[in-house]
């Protein structure tokens, strides 16, 4: 009988898996309606679209706008996030516990987000991570984001291990199809960013995982290989 163990390495999204950033970016979208003499949105209509990125977000906000008008509103909106960054998010309730059990079971983690990395990395110091955090790949950080495996790729090979022997947990499709390309296993989370026609279980994960606090333990994460890169 084999015994459960945590992976080598453990790879995150950010948005929607290990930081409920939902509440920054209304605040940045309310803003910028606000100065376009418009009302404010409940959370509620955009936290759905979150983790689809900036567009998705504007495209909520800014309904009645054609999509290159909204597209040209990419950097106010990013402007406007990274005035106020963190002000309003929170780690989910059991990360912080779940990644102090990983570094206390030796397994090293990093993140990989389709977030620009500029902007994920003034959230490091935020949650005291600087010195934990062993790899950062952001949105565009290379010539590819995710669902393409490129960023999975390099975070692997950044710490010295083969894709295999990782494990990478996200709340989008994207993250599942990436881990897959990328050949390493995954977990689909459900306290993340959905659509109501999203469907976690058709994007075929390893494990799905409805807790933060199911990552406790060693069972729920599926077994990796444990050749080095």
């Amino acid at each position: 009988m084999t015994t459960a163990s945590f992976p080598a390495a453990a790879l995150f999204d950010l948005d929607g898996t290990l930081l409920d950033s939902a509440p920054d970016f209304i605040a940045t979208a309310n803003r910028m309606r606000e100065a376009r003499g418009m009302t404010v949105l409940p959370l509620e209509q955009l936290r759905p679209v979150v983790s689809k990125g900036a567009r998705a977000m504007l495209a909520v906000a800014f309904p009645q706008m054609a999509e290159s008008e909204r597209h040209a509103l990419v950097p106010e909106f990013l402007d406007v996030y990274e005035s106020l960054i963190g002000q309003h998010a929170r780690l989910f309730d059991g990360i912080e516990t779940m990644l102090r059990t990983l570094e206390q079971a030796g397994t090293v983690w990093g993140i990989v987000t389709n977030k620009p990395e500029y902007l994920a990395r003034l959230i490091l110091p935020q949650l005291g991570w600087e010195q934990r955090c062993a790899v950062l790949i952001g949105g565009d950080t290379l010539p590819e984001r995710k669902p393409h495996p490129l960023p999975l790729e390099v975070a692997a090979q950044r710490i010295n291990l083969a894709p295999g022997a990782c494990v990478y947990v996200g709340d989008d499709e994207r993250d599942i199809l990436a881990a897959r390309a990328a050949g390493m296993p995954s977990i689909a989370v459900l306290w993340g960013y959905r659509l109501d026609n999203d469907d976690p279980l058709a994007w075929q994960a390893d494990q799905v995982c409805e807790q933060p606090q199911q990552l406790w333990q060693a069972a729920a994460w599926p077994s990796v290989k444990r050749a080095s890169a």
